[in-house]
């Protein structure tokens, strides 16, 4: 038997679910029900959002940080295409006239 695969929510669905667990309306098992998720995940989501409001900065995956750099690499390269493209438009606007 295979290993089952964890499923990834959205950090909008966190921050809902641990708002409602925290209301206090209902118990947590019972959003966590309606939610199809465990208990202890609420809990663990809430304290992931605690450390992030004391620290500020929000937890990022390996996966956004790869690609953070890779868009500030192609960020670096565009910039320098334009300046080429600049001091080309003011070259041959010279040349023109």
């Amino acid at each position: 038997m295979g290993r089952k695969e964890y499923k990834r929510y959205s950090r909008e669905f966190k921050l809902e679910a641990v708002r409602l667990a925290m209301l206090g309306e209902r118990p947590k098992a019972q959003i966590a029900r309606q939610l199809g998720i465990r208990v202890n995940q609420l809990r663990k989501w809430r304290l992931d959002f605690e450390k992030e409001e004391r620290t500020g900065a929000p937890k990022l995956a390996p996966v956004v940080d790869d690609d953070l750099g890779r868009l500030r690499r192609e960020n670096a390269k565009l910039k320098e295409e334009n300046e080429i493209l600049k001091k080309a438009a003011i070259y041959f606007a010279r040349g023109s006239t």
